[in-house]
């Protein structure tokens, strides 16, 4: 009987834009089907909102007026039971500016 290692990969994904975020996800499900892996997500997890007050007039003058600026950001969770050879694979996708990835490796 051969010896296998089994590993885990526990991928996170977050960025401003839900559908860059979106197509780098449907590409690690991709890579995880071709090599035969079992894949559990992506899990959506809560958006965190970051809203910014800023007046309108920056000398004082007039009625307190206020825009509010916000960014979202948005955040998957990706586990996949990967092989060395997925895990490759996996290192090689290219990956937009907008979209932060972190891979825990579990044996």
């Amino acid at each position: 009987m051969k010896w296998v290692a089994s590993y885990k990969a526990r991928i996170s994904l977050s960025g401003t834009e839900h559908g860059i975020v979106d197509v780098v996800c449907d590409e690690i499900k991709g890579i995880a089907k071709r090599t035969g892996v079992e894949v559990h997500g992506p899990v959506p997890l809560p958006t965190k909102r970051l809203v910014v007050p800023v007046r309108k007039s920056p000398d004082g003058e007039g009625s307190p007026t206020w825009d509010r600026w916000e960014m979202r950001i948005h955040k998957r969770l990706i586990d996949v039971d990967a092989d060395e050879r997925t895990l490759r694979q996996l290192m090689r996708i290219p990956i937009p500016d907008g979209v932060q990835i972190e891979i825990q490796i579990k044996s």
